[in-house]
């Protein structure tokens, strides 16, 4: 009993004490060993813990979910807002359409996804009904129905606020493609083609079906002539041609696929090598190629073309199945926000090259919704000549110039490339061609010298395209600036503020072109490489299995599309409606 009062007269001593109190204590035991017992009362007072700021991620695609892989600051609170609470390897769509790859095989639930990671995030599978920008909040609706079946609405405010909901279909305002055709982006698009596909041999196998019906019902029109419609036209035939023929003997012979394609050949983004191997391919396969064939109007039953190259001559096609996949529009509510922030009459939210949308401060736009405004070196061409003229004698000097020439390089990215373009080593080298012969050491521009020199140099400014790839990069990019955004506002890493004092805080997002791929059935693809390198052939087949096996974004999802492709090589597609 007395050890244990001497024990609370210790802590009690402890609590009573004001902000430091140490005590060392050696007790000897009777067996003769030792106890050492040290004690440190801190004082009650706490220190102050920021408030989180709030971060709300509007979708679950290639930027949202690359964003929320990348974020590790604890100092977020986070709310994702999407109407699908998996992210979906849309790659690999166009092998779902067909059996080859089974839809859960390349979904994965967005919760798996940030479980573990140390930052507070919280789902909710709504919709974003409206962006309030004024008062920073978000509108939504559940997509799940209450007991009297209706969608509960609901409203979240945000500090900051990241855009990546990716786009519509574009339809072009086309009669009856919205009613009549069948679009590949999102999953139960490729499931609903899949089991369309399976109906029109099922019904063409019908004995009380005509022959010429046969024909029709089995005619399959893919209108366009991008990556996604290729390769959804390859992975058909081979479906047909190695599955459906052995199950469906009769009608073999009456299958038809058409390509349809407004331009003047399909792949127009590829090398041409790869463009005119595709087209030699297809019509070696039997697929039909009618490129210069603009769609005006779609039926339940025949798709209506323009030949823009016979005077503009409208032929009618019979169908069973038709497919678009042309073109990429805004969703409404993107509309309405941008009418908010004055960007109307525009196809997607513009933003500066830190993916910050324009007019705002805390809202950012990245993937297929979002556009990046990337700034023109002659629009600046006054501020840099300020900016790198240091002893103001109204001259530059190439000394002078290279002391900036990496900050004009990072904040235009236009000017590295027309370098490139023009197999110059540095500015010092374009500055010399715009003065002639003259040694690089004396050469001195006023600014409208400057303006000659650098006026061809916008001309490499390029959009980057609505990939997978751009979405991907973009996401990782604006979660490591979220990570250090407390040290960059110290301690900015970015460019010299050209029109004003001071450093960016961040270095502007640079795209990094990594390849693309054509699968073009039959075991072979075409590969367009950075460097200009292509290969077209069954070797670039495996390396598309590599490279989409290793990008999966979970071992799961990795282990079940490899056991996918094993079993399609073993046993065949799956020709079921399951």
């Amino acid at each position: 009993m007395r050890s244990f009062t001497f024990f609370e007269r210790v802590s009690r001593a402890c609590r009573d004490h004001g902000s430091n109190f140490k005590l060392v204590l050696l007790c000897t035991t009777v067996s003769g060993g030792g106890l050492l017992a040290y004690g440190d009362s801190v004082g009650t007072s706490e220190a102050v813990v920021p408030e989180k700021k709030k971060v709300v991620v509007l979708g679950t695609g290639w930027a949202g979910t690359s964003f929320l892989k990348n974020l590790n600051n604890p100092r977020y609170e986070v709310h994702v807002v999407s109407p699908r609470n998996y992210f979906a390897f849309t790659p690999l769509l166009p092998s779902v359409t067909c059996g080859t790859v089974e839809a859960r095989s390349i979904v994965e639930p967005v919760r798996n996804i940030f479980r573990k990671k140390m930052v507070d995030i919280q789902f909710s599978e709504a919709e974003c009904l409206k962006i309030d920008a004024a008062n920073r909040k978000v509108y939504c609706q559940s997509n799940i129905s209450n007991n009297l079946n209706e969608k509960e609405e609901f409203v979240v405010d945000y500090d900051y606020l990241i855009i990546a909901v990716g786009a519509n279909v574009n339809t072009f305002n086309t009669p009856g493609v919205t009613e009549n055709c069948h679009f590949l982006k999102e999953v139960e698009d490729a499931q609903k083609i899949r089991r369309t596909v399976i109906d029109c041999f099922e019904r063409a196998s019908l004995p009380s079906v005509s022959e010429e019906e046969k024909k029709r019902i089995l005619h399959f029109a893919i209108v366009g002539g991008g990556p996604t419609g290729v390769e959804f036209a390859a992975s058909l035939h081979d479906f047909v041609t190695e599955d459906l023929v052995k199950l469906y003997p009769g009608i073999k012979d009456l299958v038809k696929i058409t390509l349809l394609e407004a331009g003047d050949h399909i792949l127009s983004m590829f090398d041409k090598r790869i463009t005119s191997f595709a087209e030699d391919k297809f019509r070696r396969d039997g697929i039909d190629v009618k490129t210069g064939s603009m769609v005006v109007k779609v039926s339940d039953k025949e798709i209506s073309t323009k030949e823009m190259k016979n005077g503009g001559e409208i032929t009618t096609i019979p169908y069973g199945m038709a497919v678009w996949s042309t073109g990429i529009g805004t969703r409404p509510f993107i509309k309405d926000f941008m009418s908010q922030i004055g960007q109307t009459n525009r196809r997607a939210v513009a933003t500066d090259e830190w993916l910050r949308v324009e007019s705002t401060n805390n809202v950012y736009a990245l993937g297929d919704c979002a556009t990046i405004n990337q700034r023109k070196v002659m629009e600046d061409i006054a501020a840099i000549f300020k900016k790198a003229d240091k002893d103001k004698s109204g001259t530059l000097t190439v000394k002078e110039f290279q002391e900036v020439l990496d900050d004009i390089c990072e904040r235009y990215p236009q000017v590295e490339l027309y370098l490139k373009s023009k197999q110059m080593h540095d500015l010092a080298d374009l500055l010399k061609e715009s003065q002639g012969d003259v040694e690089k050491e004396s050469i001195e521009l006023n600014i409208e010298e400057l303006k000659t020199a650098l006026s061809k140099v916008d001309s490499q400014m390029k959009f980057l395209p609505a990939t997978a790839q751009v979405a991907s990069q973009q996401g990782t990019y604006l979660a490591k600036c979220f990570n250090r955004m407390e040290e960059c506002e110290k301690n900015p890493e970015g460019p010299i503020r050209f029109r004003g004092e001071g450093r960016h805080r961040f270095k502007p997002f640079r795209y990094k072109h990594l390849g693309q791929f054509a699968p073009l059935g039959g075991e072979q693809t075409a590969a367009q490489l950075p460097g200009d390198w292509v290969s077209i052939g069954h070797s670039s087949q495996w390396l598309w299995y590599s490279v989409y096996a290793s990008k999966q974004v979970s071992w799961r999802t990795r282990a079940l599309v490899v056991s996918d492709w094993t079993r399609r090589f073993i046993f065949g597609r799956d020709s079921s409606q399951i």
